[in-house]
């Protein structure tokens, strides 16, 4: 496996992996958060989107400097995150605010990191807890 950093050159990915061949590739888009200390993740309207079975979302959690805590990381395929973030939106634009006014829509997109769970979401992101294998295999198959 090979990957590259795109430095910003490309607005959906910002690591590019491939087979050893340079013939199958996966696109990785990074947000990072604070372990134990952030709730959520803000992944934005981007997020919403199903970008195929060759893009992932690795929300990296990077622990603060002289922390003893090691990172973890929450790797994605996008069109899980897509449903997960729609879903959990939708709802709480559906759901009176604690005082009955309506929501209003924004661009903010938010994923519950845990162990911190999101009360308008049906799933979490646990089972997503350092899976890689998920772009190894992405970079095994061919492209759909």
């Amino acid at each position: 496996m090979v990957a590259v950093l795109t430095l910003g050159n490309c607005p959906n990915t910002d690591i590019l992996v491939s087979d050893k061949d340079g013939t199958k590739f996966a696109h990785v888009q990074v947000k990072t958060y604070r372990p134990r200390q952030d709730k959520t993740v803000s992944v934005g309207l981007k997020s919403e989107k199903d970008y195929g079975p060759q893009f992932f979302w690795v929300l990296a959690g990077i622990p603060e400097m002289g922390s003893k805590a090691t990172p973890e990381y929450y790797i994605i395929p996008s069109c899980d995150l897509a449903t997960i973030v729609r879903q959990a939106h939708q709802k709480w634009l559906a759901t009176p605010g604690t005082r009955g006014q309506a929501h209003n829509d924004s661009k903010v997109r938010a994923v519950a990191v845990p162990p911190s769970t999101n009360k308008y979401s049906e799933r979490t992101i646990d089972e997503y807890l350092n899976r890689w294998d998920l772009i190894v295999d992405a970079c095994s198959r061919e492209c759909e």
